[in-house]
């Protein structure tokens, strides 16, 4: 297929008049549209205004797409513990179904078509079936919780373990390596000395696997890990070995100097969440210090209960305007540096190689875009308009895998009004019990 438009090949680099062919799954040829026309005259041809790298979700929660709005106005650990785990409590196979889909079909229609995504304690695999089917490419982990958890989540460490590693050597590697496994504790709140080192034992059994967990999102969170264990949250995760090139950490808003020092010589990835630490007033994470660092940082929507959207432009406006507000700094994360976290960065925290730019050998993972709003017009700067005017009701056209999953507004093989009215009706289930 060859897809035109003023061509987004990555934070820094744009054609205007461009080109992206892509055959089976990669992308074989980028560069000036006419010459590319010359060169693949038989390829089907499709135009767009803009042609860009799909987003990537560096940290998403599918599996609570049925409680957008159910918490609003919360703190944090209220918010977890009286709204959300109790819903997902609630939660049979069926439900964990309609979740996943749903999450899944939102992310697709508003360009992200890569997720490192959080989903929860029990029927991990109606998400990991719903990815596979959905086809969005996934860093997926059923979520470990052994203490400090309400009735029907809490597990014996042993037998949730066994389960992670159950579900890890089936679906690891799966749909062609579009679905990789992460090791996947809530937090250390709620999970034993004995579950976190026994997931740095899981993950390092078996290759190319992840360890996604949060990391000191809320002081009061920080405040409880300090007096269970003497250390700070990431100086704990440090000690029963949740740090380094394969762990990836949601939030991190609270760590002090020594913290992002660890963070830094480790390798730790980071995961940038704005609406969600507005939304839920947990602060303002300390960005340009651990990019300035060299910390590989992220972006994700978090959950829908704490968004309550999981689209990837909205996000990348709230992330390069809230550290604006914070620092004082008109310049602070600029726009193309939002983009990089939103692509490459994301890809490289999900651990998936050539994702995350338009460009030859690369996965064939695209996205089309219109402009054709009063909001779009004029454009005098590409990265600009992606980061700070686009929403993702302007995503045309989404390819994963160099597979068209969604064009012209509708899903490609995905029955998507049936998702939407069983959500709605699972939705109702869950709130009426």
């Amino acid at each position: 297929m060859l897809l035109s438009g003023t061509v987004v090949v990555d934070a820094g680099t744009t054609i205007e008049d461009g080109a992206v062919v892509t055959e089976d799954d990669r992308i074989v040829a980028v560069g000036e549209r006419s010459k590319l026309l010359e060169r693949y005259p038989d390829h089907e041809r499709r135009a767009f205004d803009i042609v860009a790298p799909g987003l990537v979700g560096g940290h998403v929660h599918s599996v609570q797409s049925l409680g957008r709005g159910i918490a609003d106005d919360t703190s944090l650990l209220s918010w977890l513990f009286d709204h959300v785990l109790p819903m997902e409590s609630g939660m049979d196979a069926e439900a964990m179904r309609a979740a996943a889909e749903l999450g899944y079909l939102e992310c697709i229609e508003s360009g992200t078509t890569t997720v490192i995504d959080h989903l929860s304690v029990h029927h991990a695999e109606e998400a990991f079936e719903a990815a596979i089917e959905l086809g969005i490419r996934g860093r997926l982990g059923k979520v470990l919780m052994d203490k400090n958890s309400p009735e029907g989540l809490q597990e014996d460490t042993d037998e949730a373990l066994g389960e992670t590693e159950r579900l890890l050597k089936r679906y690891h590697g799966s749909a062609d390596g579009r679905i990789k496994y992460a090791v996947t504790p809530r937090f250390a709140v709620s999970c034993t000395e004995a579950c976190l080192r026994g997931a740095r034992e899981l993950a390092d059994r078996h290759d190319d696997v992840r360890i996604h967990t949060h990391a000191s999102e809320n002081p009061e969170e920080v405040e409880t890990v300090r007096e269970e264990t003497g250390l700070r949250n990431v100086h704990w995760l440090d000690e029963v070995g949740l740090t380094g090139e394969d762990v990836v950490l949601a939030h991190c808003v609270h760590t002090d100097e020594s913290e992002r020092e660890l963070l830094a010589e480790t390798g730790t990835h980071v995961t940038y969440c704005p609406s969600s630490n507005m939304k839920l007033a947990s602060g303002v994470a300390p960005i340009p210090d651990y990019l300035d660092r060299g910390i590989n940082v992220a972006l994700g929507n978090d959950g829908p209960p704490c968004n309550n959207t999981l689209d990837p432009f909205t996000e990348m406006r709230q992330a390069s305007l809230l550290q604006k507000v914070e620092t004082l700094d008109p310049t602070a994360t600029p726009a193309g540096t939002v983009l990089e976290m939103a692509t490459l960065n994301g890809a490289q925290a999900a651990g998936f190689e050539r994702v995350g730019a338009l460009r030859e050998g690369w996965k064939a993972d695209v996205v089309g875009l219109s402009t054709d709003t009063a909001r779009a017009t004029p454009i005098h700067d590409i990265r600009s308009h992606l980061v700070f005017a686009a929403h993702g009701d302007e995503v045309a056209f989404t390819m994963v895998d160099g597979e068209v999953l969604y064009d012209g507004g509708e899903h490609v093989d995905v029955e998507a009004e049936r998702i939407r009215k069983r959500a709605r009706e699972v939705a109702a289930e869950i709130g009426s019990r």
